[in-house]
């Protein structure tokens, strides 16, 4: 019997808490079914014993104090919601336990931006760790020394799991459970909740929009061209140039500032800009490639599939609703 601790953090969003407890507890009624015995003992637990998430929207009511309970083998630390310094404040008292846990031998995963609360325990200090794609600056700027990994779905790491954003927390939920019951049993839950079980990345869903979100305004005047110029083969020089600032003391700067260097920048702005083209026109593939300044089809595809996980034509048959419509 593995014991799993959900934690219900204040301010935490309510799906990302009865998801994987309503999950594990199917896993237990299939093995009922099977006349195997229950494989999860599931016990919801908190600071209080009744704890507004969602805004105040709705009260959980836990099942135990985490004070009460002595040892554990996996903790899920579910999605939190609101502004992330106070939320983290308001459950400081769960970092110590946690700690504990993890010593004692229990696993712990984060769902979502639940892994503010996971790296402000320190255990992924040095390691990797997955979150949705909308808060990864944030969470470069809160946690530096954690290797954020923004396109992973999943990471699997000295006992401590994360995921992606939103409701990819189900793909890390059927990851663990593939684990602990096999994968025949994760397989059968993947089609009783309908969710892609080989779902890896969410580099599909990623929306660039540019880190400007810091007061370097050389590197803001160095982003705008990029964005501005988009059909244009840009070159660091040529940036340094304008600038008028050496090409290393720029590069150093605006990696600084952004947390990409100049060259992943243009080339994720450039890839942005064909992404909206393949969603919303008739452009050829080649057509959106010359457009967005790649003259190289081959260089254009390796690039396209490696910042979003897809080719171009796999994208815009994924993403392309006139189409859809039209066929």
């Amino acid at each position: 019997m593995k014991n799993i601790t959900i934690l219900v953090p204040k301010g935490a969003i309510l799906g990302s808490i009865e998801g994987p407890r309503q999950v594990f507890t199917e896993v237990n009624k299939l093995l009922k079914s099977m006349g195997k015995p229950a494989l999860f003992k599931v016990q919801l637990a908190g600071l209080t014993k009744e704890v507004p998430v969602a805004g105040g929207l709705y009260t959980v009511f836990t099942d135990n104090d985490i004070s009460a309970i002595a040892k554990t083998d996996l903790i899920i630390i579910p999605a939190l919601d609101g502004e992330m310094t106070k939320v983290l404040e308001n459950n400081q008292a769960f970092v110590p336990w946690i700690v504990k846990q993890y010593k004692a031998g229990a696993e712990v995963g984060s769902l979502c931006v639940g892994a503010f609360l996971l790296a402000a325990t320190g255990l992924v200090t040095g390691r990797k760790c997955a979150t949705h794609w909308m808060a990864a600056n944030d969470f470069r700027k809160m946690y530096p020394e954690v290797q954020l990994v923004e396109d992973r779905i999943i990471t699997d790491e000295h006992g401590i799991y994360s995921s992606g954003g939103a409701f990819s927390y189900l793909n890390l939920i059927l990851y663990i459970i593939e684990k602990y019951a096999g994968r025949e049993v994760a397989v059968f839950m993947s089609k009783a909740f309908q969710i892609d079980i080989e779902r890896r990345s969410q580099s599909p869903f990623v929306i660039f929009n540019g880190q400007k979100d810091h007061d370097d305004e050389l590197v803001k005047k160095a982003q705008e061209f990029i964005e501005n110029n988009v059909q244009e083969k840009i070159t660091v020089d040529q940036l340094a140039d304008n600038l008028a600032l050496s090409r290393r003391n720029l590069e150093r700067r605006f990696k600084k500032a952004t947390s990409n260097s100049i060259v992943e920048y243009v080339q994720r702005v450039k890839i942005e800009a064909a992404k909206m083209s393949l969603e919303s026109s008739r452009e050829n593939v080649n057509e959106v490639m010359y457009n967005v300044g790649y003259t190289d089809p081959k260089a254009f595809r390796t690039t396209f599939k490696r910042i979003t996980g897809l080719s171009p034509v796999q994208y815009r048959s994924k993403y392309n609703p006139v189409l859809e419509m039209a066929v």
